[in-house]
């Protein structure tokens, strides 16, 4: 298995519906480090790195849109190098 990072922006109603919350969850329950963070375009950054197929299984996540109280239009998502050191995955502001 390897090690991946990716950083993905999900758009639709993402934002007061407890979206980085159940991320947050998702991720530490497949071992992921990152973070998700709203952005003020309305949509969610997420960060996650951890291997390979536990990634692809948060991204399908997302892209199956994420909690019930979500609507997810749209995940855009591309290879990432933090600049920092993840460990845990929280939610910033």
């Amino acid at each position: 298995m390897s090690k991946v990072c990716i950083i993905a922006w999900v758009h639709g109603r993402v934002q007061g519906v407890g979206f980085r919350y159940t991320t947050q969850h998702e991720a530490q329950r497949l071992g992921l480090t990152g973070y998700a963070r709203n952005l003020d375009d309305g949509s969610v950054e997420v960060v996650a790195c951890g291997e390979s197929e536990q990634v692809d299984k948060l991204m399908k996540w997302l892209k199956d849109g994420g909690p019930r109280s979500a609507r997810v239009d749209r995940v855009l998502s591309e290879p990432h190098r933090p600049g920092e050191e993840l460990t845990g995955f929280r939610i910033r502001y």
